[in-house]
C-alpha cells in the first residue's frame, strides 16, 4: 500500500526522517519475512504510483504489507496500520492511498486510525477516469461507474460524499453536484443508464450506416500506455491526444485509412487495459467497448521493452474473454523498438501473428498494415485477369481507386489486367473475367 500528500505549496515536499524509518522498517521486516520476494511486487508498486501520479497525487512514502489473507475489520492488520498512522503524521499526508479494493468498513475503520481521507484502488481509477473524459458519453460513463461504487459506501459517511468535489477520489465531471441520498442517486443512475442507452442507439445507427458499405473495423486494444494512440496517429495523422499518463485515451476515436490493397477499414482506438480493472468500470463502458465487439480484427498493441509485457499481455486478454471478444482474431503489436538496443532489433522476426513496430518514428507500420491486410477476412481479396473496354471510364476509375492492379497491358481499345480487389468489387469484374 502507498500514502501520498497533496503539496499545499511551490516548494519539495521531503520525507521527515520519521516517516523514513518507519518505511525502511516496514520494508526490511517484510523481506526478513520472505528474502524471495516476488518481482512483479515492484512492477505493481511502480503501476500504482503512476495511478497516483496521473490522478495529481504526490508521493511522501510507501509501504508494503504481505500478509497470508486480508484483516477483515482493516485489510493490512492493526500493526502495520498503527506505523503508516505514525509516517503518516510525521508527513502530514492528508491522503491514503491503498492498492487494493477496500470494502465500506474496512475503508472507515483505516481512516479512523490514520486521521486521513482513505482511498482504493477503484476509487483511484475512477479518478484518473473523471479527469480524462472530455465527450458526454464519456463523462456519463465515469459518473455511473462513480455512483455505483459510491452507492454501498453512503453508511458512515455523511457530509464528506454529499458531493462530487476536485480532489482525488471526489473529482466528477463537473456538471452535478450529487447529495448522498440513496433515492435520489438512484434515480440519477436511471438517468444516466437511459442517456448512455441513447448513446448505443445511436451508435448502434451509425453503425448500421457504415456497415451496408463493406467496411470493418480494426480495433487497437492493449494495456495503458502501450502506445495505442501513438500508433493510431502514425497509421491515420489523426492528431489525437499523446500521453505517457496513463488511460489519457478514454473516448473512442475512428478513422478510416487504406490498406495497400487499397481496401478501407475504420480503425478504432480504445481505452487502455490494466491489471485488476474494476469490474465496474468494464460495465460501464460498455457503450464504449462495443465498438471491440464489433471489430474484424483486433490489434493487440504491447509495450515490448516493459519487463512484465507478458503479463500486461494476458491482463489484456482476461478482458477481453470477460467482454466476450476473445474469439476476435489478432495481431500482436510489439511497440516501441525504437527502445530496444540496435542488436537486439536487428534480431526480431516479424509472423503473420506478430509485427514488430515503433509507432514513435514508423518504423515498421508498412509490415502492419500488411499484415491487417493479410489477416483480414471481411470482404476479401480476391486475384483476376480482366480485359475491360476503355469505353468503360467509370469501372476503370473504379478499379484504380479500390484494386491493385499487378499488370496491364492495351491492345486495340480493350485494357488487360491482372489485380487484387476486394470481393466487393470483384464480382462486378466477373463478367471481363479471362480465363487461364
Amino acid at each position: 500500500m502507498e500514502f501520498r500528500h497533496r503539496s499545499r505549496s511551490d516548494k519539495d515536499i521531503h520525507l521527515p526522517p520519521q516517516a523514513v524509518l518507519a518505511r525502511n522498517s516496514a520494508q526490511d521486516r517484510a523481506a526478513e519475512q520472505d528474502k524471495a520476494t516476488p518481482p512483479d511486487i515492484a512492477e505493481s508498486q511502480a503501476e500504482f504510483r503512476e495511478l497516483a501520479i496521473s490522478a495529481g497525487a504526490e508521493i511522501v512514502g510507501e509501504f508494503v504489507q504481505r500478509r497470508d489473507r486480508p484483516d477483515p475489520a482493516t485489510l493490512i492488520g492493526k500493526g502495520k496500520l498503527q506505523e503508516i498512522a505514525g509516517a503518516a503524521a510525521s508527513a502530514q499526508a492528508d491522503l491514503i492511498l491503498i492498492d487494493h479494493e477496500l470494502s465500506a468498513s474496512q475503508q472507515r475503520n483505516i481512516e479512523r486510525e490514520v486521521d486521513a481521507r482513505v482511498i482504493d484502488r477503484t476509487q483511484l481509477i475512477l479518478d484518473i477516469f473523471a479527469r480524462h473524459a472530455r465527450s458526454r458519453e464519456g463523462q456519463l460513463q465515469v459518473e455511473l461507474a462513480q455512483l455505483e461504487y459510491m452507492l454501498p459506501r453512503l453508511s458512515g459517511h455523511g457530509v464528506e460524499m454529499s458531493q462530487l468535489g476536485g480532489g482525488i477520489g471526489t473529482r466528477g465531471p463537473g456538471e452535478t453536484q450529487l447529495e448522498t441520498d440513496r433515492r435520489k442517486i438512484d434515480r440519477r443512475l436511471r438517468h444516466i443508464k437511459g442517456q448512455l442507452e441513447d448513446v448505443r442507439r445511436i451508435r448502434a445507427h451509425q453503425r448500421s450506416r457504415r456497415e451496408s458499405v463493406p467496411l470493418p473495423t480494426v480495433a487497437l486494444v492493449g494495456y495503458t500506455n502501450a502506445g495505442k494512440s501513438t500508433l493510431f496517429n502514425a497509421l491515420t495523422d489523426a492528431g489525437v491526444l499523446i500521453s505517457a499518463r496513463m488511460f489519457a485515451t478514454l473516448d473512442p476515436t475512428i478513422r478510416a485509412i487504406t490498406l495497400p490493397s487499397k481496401r478501407k477499414i475504420l480503425l478504432s482506438d480504445t481505452v487502455g487495459f490494466i491489471r485488476n480493472l474494476p469490474t465496474t468500470l468494464v460495465t460501464a463502458f460498455r457503450a464504449t467497448l462495443e465498438e471491440v465487439q464489433r471489430a474484424a480484427l483486433l490489434l493487440h498493441v504491447a509495450d515490448v521493452t516493459s519487463p512484465s509485457a507478458h503479463e500486461q499481455q494476458q491482463q489484456v486478454d482476461r478482458v477481453l474473454k470477460e467482454i466476450e471478444v476473445h474469439t476476435i482474431p489478432q495481431i500482436r503489436v510489439m511497440n516501441k523498438t525504437d527502445l530496444m538496443p540496435e542488436a537486439q532489433r536487428r534480431s526480431l522476426v516479424n509472423s503473420p501473428s506478430a509485427i514488430y513496430l515503433s509507432a514513435a518514428t514508423g518504423a515498421g507500420v508498412g509490415d502492419l498494415l500488411s499484415a491487417i491486410d493479410a489477416r483480414l477476412q471481411v470482404d476479401p481479396l480476391q486475384r483476376l485477369r480482366i480485359r475491360v473496354p476503355q469505353s468503360e471510364g467509370k469501372l476503370l476509375s473504379e478499379i484504380e481507386a479500390r484494386a491493385r492492379v499487378l499488370k496491364r497491358s492495351y491492345r486495340g481499345s480493350n485494357v488487360s489486367m491482372e489485380l487484387e480487389a476486394p470481393e466487393s468489387l470483384a464480382r462486378n469484374l466477373r463478367q471481363f473475367e479471362v480465363k487461364q
